[in-house]
């Protein structure tokens, strides 16, 4: 079994943009701290291939694509020297960007998820695969800029997208094992997914739509709270002698 978007010279040419993209992001993060060349090169490549790193060490696969695979390496490297020299054309770029960190998104979600599908997880470990791939390298850029990282402080659509790309992705191999899927409906469908993902994100951003909260309340209600729970009196005997005693009366 083939990943589906690795399929080709189309797919491979387009993950390596999405590398390339989601590189620039993290080099671009490194520049606004004021790092230093060395630091901008490890933060794009972290950034860049940090995602599939933890996906392929959680499989037992060795080495990992982000030091094995020449081509995604000599692309992430490429995004830290363009970012290094047109920073300042590339921070004016905020929805070509912006749109382009959604694309790699639903590509590393698909990937991730369809390459743990590949090496015979189950659907749920397939998920958590497919998002670290598609989050892992913008958390370990966080970290390494001391951020708090886009997953916790982005209260737009960005972990959702990807938690549904992954469990419809994962549908889909399921469907391509039973035969149901063929190998043509599986790329289109997986396209339809990416597309899907990368439209959530965009809406969320442009209409402001939020992930709620925890929900807001001004009063609470404890056990222990006298108003809340109605102790019985209990008298003593010396009352309830004078009781019987005024009744008799």
């Amino acid at each position: 079994m083939s990943v589906a978007l690795e399929s080709n010279a189309f797919f491979w040419g387009i993950e390596y943009l999405a590398t390339f993209c989601c590189g620039m992001c993290g080099g671009i993060a490194a520049v606004r701290k004021g790092y230093d060349i060395f630091a901008i090169l490890v933060t794009t490549w972290l950034t860049a291939l940090g995602g599939g790193i933890i996906r392929d060490v959680l499989l037992g696969i060795a080495p990992p694509v982000g030091v094995s695979d020449k081509g995604l390496v000599v692309v992430a490297l490429l995004a830290s020297v363009a970012v290094a020299v047109c920073h300042p054309e590339i921070n004016k770029l905020k929805w070509s960007m912006l749109s382009l960190d959604a694309l790699a998104l639903g590509l590393y979600a698909v990937n991730g998820t369809s390459k743990a599908m590949m090496y015979h997880t189950s659907g749920m470990t397939a998920v958590f695969l497919g998002m670290f791939t598609a989050l892992g390298g913008g958390l370990i850029r966080d970290m390494l800029i001391n951020e708090v990282p886009m997953v916790i402080r982005d209260k737009h659509w960005y972990a959702v997208p990807s938690a549904v790309g992954c469990v419809l992705t994962v549908l889909v191999c399921k469907g391509v094992d039973a035969g149901i899927v063929s190998f043509p409906a599986e790329v289109v469908l997986d396209l339809l997914i990416v597309a899907l993902m990368v439209s959530m994100r965009l809406v969320s951003v442009i209409f402001d739509i939020q992930l709620p909260g925890a929900l807001v309340r001004h009063n609470t209600y404890l056990p222990s709270e006298a108003k809340y729970l109605k102790r019985p009196v209990i008298h003593s005997d010396k009352d309830s002698d004078k009781r019987k005693c005024d009744k008799r009366r």
